[in-house]
């Protein structure tokens, strides 16, 4: 398990209010289930994660509860990743964290796609 970054609460209350700590993570199991569904998304990119999670492009709506469908443009060449976060709430057993379930890069149409059919929740200013 790896502290990744920290999320601010204001920002991610548009997810839960229940929002236990600010502290996020990301275990081995995800980072392997990255490297294989995303092949060098996570080694390219690893170091974008602080960003994303502290300063959101947007995040949207998703398809569980708890969970933010974050997205983000970083880097002098704009690009762009969807990341999916975990958020730990009260009632969550002891050992939840608020986690990285997954993140890769997407392309221009991606990313068009989804601000175009999801809810967007928070946009940054």
């Amino acid at each position: 398990m790896q502290l990744v970054g920290k999320i601010d609460r204001d920002i991610y209350s548009c997810i839960t209010e229940d929002i236990v700590t600010e502290d996020v993570i990301i275990t081995e199991e995800r980072i392997e289930h990255i490297k294989e569904r995303h092949p060098n998304d996570y080694e390219r990119f690893y170091c974008y994660l602080p960003e994303i999670i502290s300063s959101p492009d947007y995040i949207v709506e998703a398809n569980k509860p708890n969970t933010a469908v974050i997205l983000k443009e970083v880097g002098e060449q704009g690009e762009r990743f969807k990341l999916v976060l975990r958020i730990k709430v009260q009632g969550d057993p002891q050992e939840y964290k608020n986690s990285i379930m997954t993140f890769w890069y997407i392309g221009d149409a991606t990313w068009r796609k989804i601000l175009k059919n999801k809810t967007i929740l928070y946009k940054k200013e």
